[in-house]
């Protein structure tokens, strides 16, 4: 029998995922992570992107994540996330059109924060049309 961790993704909306797991790649602030069972212990960031959940036996999981925090103990991956949804659960069409109102966002305001909002924004909906094209290439 392989060796797994359990892995645990949620966000304010509830729990998305919780099971066992061989591999687990998240969007770390700093780049993605691929944590395996008995991984050394970490704290970090998340940014938007796409969790991939593998299991021996098994299709691999994707997840969307918008940002967040992560939490790695030798057998347990904690996934704190913004919000959270199954890969196949995102909507193209929305996604799109976010992407569509952050760049406009960006053209037309000169406040920094607003600009600093739009970017946060545009970088949800470019990572969720990511995971969406990545999945559509899986099948």
């Amino acid at each position: 029998m392989a060796h797994t961790i359990h892995v645990d993704i949620v966000s304010a909306e509830g729990n998305i995922f919780s099971g066992e797991a061989t591999m687990v790649f998240v969007p770390g602030s700093q780049g993605e992570l691929g944590i395996t069972p008995r991984h050394a212990p970490l704290l970090t960031t998340l940014k938007a992107g796409e969790v991939r959940v593998q299991s021996e036996g098994q299709e691999e999981q994707s997840f969307y994540v918008g940002g967040g925090a992560l939490e790695i103990q030798p057998h347990l991956v904690t996934v704190l996330a913004d919000t959270a949804a199954r890969a196949h659960d995102l909507d193209e069409a929305a996604a799109i059109a976010a992407k569509q109102r952050a760049e406009d966002a960006m053209r037309e305001h000169t406040d920094k924060v607003d600009i600093a909002e739009a970017q946060v924004e545009l970088a949800r909906a470019v990572a969720q049309l990511r995971t969406i094209e990545r999945l559509r290439k899986k099948r």
